[in-house]
């Protein structure tokens, strides 16, 4: 059914109602005249009369009111933006709020109102331009693409037919509202498209900006995936500051989720015999040690060492499927950083102890107290020093350092002596399966280990930088939040602890990467 003949039925059914509410009243008042009060009939008659025509009265001003309501919200947005009118600096009428024929008049509305930011400069040529933008609009309505155009302020002005249908939602719950109302995008970085118009607003005067595997998520909590590509172009003269073209991938990057939840689904049965052959090490050394040669003893530590390796290999690949799902939860909360991350190193050393690395600490003494979650850092530190045992090269030395930065943020560095690599190699490092072509036939790992850093450090509200230079060594490192600034979202959020999921999102609230 097209919106005016939904208004028709709506408008029919008012008036039918109207009927018979009347003739119901009507038979109601006679029984209760005739039958309970037994009124003379004359008098029940004239008595009978004058109820119904008040009812009337009263029910038809009802009714007029629902069936002018469509009529004079368009005569109010028309007088909204007409020239010279002594409405014109009127607040413009509350869309949401019409009960009737509100599809046939939200897009009517808004027809009145891209007409109205087109012509106000008009000059003689005013019709030629007006079939221009009635034109312009009709593309764009009938395009393939999910493609939306916004103003200066970012309101949705237009949207192809496509876009309506892929976002599932409605005209009146897209036009004259921003994007990011309008639409739920999760980007997988921090560099979103809010952020990009912001940028673009102050610096640029025309330029592009394209994102991948953003996630779309439809009223009814399901998802799709696309690509995602933005123009930008100042004052346009059209209105069409930005144009937002989505392309849906959603099957392609199906396929490549649907992958990795089978590898972590193989991997998670290797959680089990790992953590056996750990423990029956363990048992070994406690009970075994003194009695091994010095040869036994130092194959036993390789040994919890690889096994160490590989429990670090299928936590990994198991927490980038939750991060993939956004299901890698995480409890912030207080901890002496001094201590948990000497005793971390303590129990990461004998990685190092066995490659004859000497792993140095400076650690301030005047840290306070930070927001952690305890496994997640764990994760992190461990990761960051097996890369610098990778690629420590001929160098034999780690150092690792934490102090409170200029920020007040708590920042913490592993710094090695090896291999190093150029710049253009850095800038995609902590992106996911990304390895340095340079090195990556020479040295094994899976491009993992930095991407899953990033997404625990940024869930944690800190973030992770890196400087390196080839031949001299890299150094890592990552900021964590104080407590005392956590406790104060504690005490916002009302939680017993801060719960934190994998893209940065504080559970139970709407902080999504738009």
């Amino acid at each position: 059914m097209d919106h005016s003949k939904r208004l028709r039925a709506q408008v029919y059914t008012y008036i039918a109602s109207a009927l018979i509410l009347v003739g119901i009243f009507s038979i109601v008042a006679w029984y209760m005249l005739f039958e309970v009060f037994a009124v003379d009939s004359l008098l029940a008659i004239i008595i009978c009369f004058v109820s119904v025509i008040g009812f009337s009265l009263i029910l038809s001003e009802f009714v007029l009111k629902a069936v002018l309501e469509p009529l004079n919200t368009l005569v109010q947005a028309i007088m909204h933006v007409a020239p010279g009118h002594e409405h014109s600096a009127s607040s413009p009428p509350n869309l949401e709020a019409i009960r009737t024929g509100k599809e046939l008049i939200n897009n009517m509305a808004m027809q009145v109102y891209q007409l109205a930011s087109y012509g106000s400069s008009q000059t003689a040529d005013t019709t030629s331009h007006r079939k221009e933008l009635i034109q312009a609009i009709n593309i764009v309505n009938h395009l393939p693409l999910p493609m939306f155009v916004l103003n200066t302020q970012r309101i949705i002005t237009n949207a192809s037919e496509s876009a309506i249908t892929y976002v599932d939602t409605e005209t009146s719950k897209l036009f004259g509202q921003t994007l990011e109302d309008a639409v739920r995008l999760t980007f997988p970085s921090e560099h979103t498209l809010n952020q990009w118009m912001e940028e673009c607003q102050k610096n640029k005067v025309t330029t592009t900006g394209f994102w991948e595997r953003v996630r779309v998520t439809l009223p009814d909590q399901s998802e799709k995936q696309c690509d995602l590509s933005a123009q930008y172009n100042r004052d346009n003269p059209s209105g069409a500051d930005f144009i937002i073209t989505m392309f849906d991938r959603t099957e392609h990057y199906q396929q490549d989720d649907d992958s990795l939840n089978f590898v972590a689904m193989a991997v998670h049965e290797l959680r089990t015999p790992v953590t056996m052959l750990r423990g029956y090490i363990e048992v070994f050394e406690d009970e075994l040690g003194e009695n091994l040669s010095e040869e036994l003893q130092d194959f036993m530590h390789k040994m919890e060492v690889a096994a160490g390796q590989l429990t670090i290999f299928v936590n990994n690949i198991l927490n980038v499927a939750r991060i993939e799902q956004n299901q890698l939860m995480m409890q912030l909360q207080e901890a002496d950083w001094n201590k948990a991350l000497k005793a971390m190193l303590d129990d990461i050393q004998i990685r190092t102890d066995i490659y004859d690395i000497t792993l140095e600490r400076h650690i301030d003494d005047n840290i306070p107290s930070v927001g952690i979650d305890r496994v997640s850092i764990y994760e992190v530190i461990a990761n960051l020093i097996d890369n610098a045992i990778k690629y420590r090269g001929d160098s034999k030395k780690i150092i690792v350092t934490s102090k409170v930065g200029s920020n007040g943020l708590i920042h913490t560095t592993v710094q090695d002596f090896g291999v190093g690599m150029p710049s253009s190699v850095t800038t995609n490092l902590f992106e996911k399966f990304y390895r340095n072509h340079r090195t990556r036939n020479k040295i094994s790992g899976t491009g993992l280990g930095l991407y899953l850093t990033k997404a625990i450090i940024s869930a944690h509200g800190g973030q992770v930088w890196v400087n390196s230079k080839e031949g001299e060594g890299s150094t890592f490192g990552f900021s964590v939040v104080p407590y005392a600034q956590l406790d104060k979202e504690l005490q916002e959020t009302g939680n017993k602890e801060i719960i934190r999921q994998s893209h940065g999102w504080v559970k139970n609230h709407s902080m999504y990467r738009r």
